[in-house]
């Protein structure tokens, strides 16, 4: 893998954004704040985020938290150490109400209150990215271009069809400058395409690069403005586009080492609970959208000891299988049957059940002749023997479990199932 010394180059700093509350996640996000949502089985949502800046070369890294964060300080501090001999770490930094007594109200903000952070490290750039997305990115590319135009924020942008510019940050260049941002225009329904591209727009990643000064100047400016929501994309950008201080890095330009034509480019937000199962639908198919087996440019865990996944019986209907599907260690599949589905650690599937197109998460017990039909199951949770979930909506509804509107089923955190 190809990685940069942390020596060469400019002295970064990087900071992740983990501190969203996750609305739109729940009742996945009800015990939990959002970057520490379970993804792919044994990873963490923040995992992506925090191997992308690692396999950047970016060791110096601080984790800004906010929203029931216990379990995501846990993961980060028992997962991600790194050698303080080279003066490299991974840190949490809770709210701590440093400068008056409010939390974060906003994700500038949230830099506002941290700059002494910034200040101890006294670096030349600083890499802010937010936890909650799944793709790969090598952001010494974006720092570099950075760097040579001069100015004072970069932001990372993927291209998107035109259709959608109202669901995004929308981005405008000019067609003299392909890479000054022009105009930031926050979900337009009027959105102008991309000069080499009329049906596209460039929609914002919520990925940025400073100039270390610059940043400080401007949270500490945006603190004092009047009406301001405090919001990294939708105050301090715009404002440095007013100044003509601001660049965009084109996803598309990333080169990720090991990276293949169908999972180049590859970036999802991961903010609905649609988005977050078709996240993970991309990942069973069989030429994978996302690739978690890419080992240039790997995704970086915590791995508990529990043993490799088991599958038992093999006779008449009682077969144990799982077809098209990702399964986690301590995973036992006993006589059922398992398709396009990622089954978490711990899970045990017993016989004659059968499980499709779904999330099933750490330490779930599914019994004898249950169904499950796109669901996300959370942790804890047992399934009594001939349950049926996602099979009849409305009688997943009487039992308190969240429907979406395209009929995704979710069980919440240990919750009580009834047949």
């Amino acid at each position: 893998m190809a990685r940069r010394s942390p020596s060469a180059g400019p002295k970064v700093l990087a900071i992740v954004l983990a501190g969203g509350e996750g609305k739109r996640l729940m009742p996945l996000t009800a015990d939990r704040a959002k970057p520490a949502v379970p993804f792919a089985g044994i990873y963490r949502l923040i995992d992506l985020a925090l191997s992308n800046v690692v396999n950047s070369g970016y060791l110096k890294v601080v984790v800004l938290t906010q929203y029931k964060s216990h379990s995501l300080d846990a993961h980060v501090t028992k997962t991600w150490r790194m050698s303080t001999l080279l003066g490299n770490y991974v840190t949490t930094v809770p709210a701590q109400q440093r400068v008056d007594k409010n939390w974060y109200l906003g994700s500038a903000d949230a830099i506002f209150q941290s700059l002494n952070l910034i200040h101890d490290e006294r670096p030349d750039i600083v890499v802010v990215v937010g936890a909650d997305h799944v793709y790969r990115m090598d952001f010494s590319h974006m720092v570099e271009q950075h760097i040579e135009s001069g100015a004072s924020v970069t932001v990372a942008a993927i291209r998107q069809p035109i259709s959608m510019a109202d669901q995004f940050g929308v981005i405008e260049v000019g067609a003299d400058d392909p890479t000054k941002i022009a105009a930031f225009r926050e979900k337009p329904t009027d959105a102008k395409g991309l000069p080499d591209s009329p049906d596209e727009i460039l929609a914002s990643m919520g990925n940025y690069v400073f100039t270390a000064a610059a940043l400080e100047d401007a949270v500490c400016r945006d603190r004092e403005r009047e009406g301001s929501k405090h919001d990294m994309g939708g105050d301090i950008v715009p404002d440095f586009v007013s100044r003509g201080e601001a660049a965009v890095y084109d996803f598309k330009d990333t080169p990720v080492p090991g990276a293949t034509d169908r999972d180049r480019g590859y970036w999802r937000d991961v903010g609905t609970i649609e988005s977050y199962y078709d996240a993970h639908m991309d990942l069973v198919s069989i030429h994978p959208v996302f690739n978690l087996y890419n080992y240039e440019w790997p995704i970086y865990t915590q791995h508990s000891p529990y043993p490799p996944a088991k599958f038992v019986h093999g006779s008449g209907d009682r077969i144990g299988e799982a077809l098209n599907s990702a399964v986690s260690p301590g995973v036992v599949v006993s006589g059922a049957h398992i398709y396009a589905s990622v089954l978490s650690p711990l899970v045990h599937v017993h016989s004659y059940a059968s499980i499709q197109g779904s999330v099933i998460l750490d330490n779930v017990t599914v019994n004898r002749h249950a169904q499950i039909r796109r669901a996300i199951i959370d942790k804890n949770v047992v399934v009594p023997a001939g349950c049926q979930i996602g099979i009849d909506h409305e009688h997943d509804r009487a039992r308190g479990f969240h429907v979406t509107e395209t009929g995704i089923v979710v069980v919440g955190k240990g919750q009580v199932v009834t047949r």
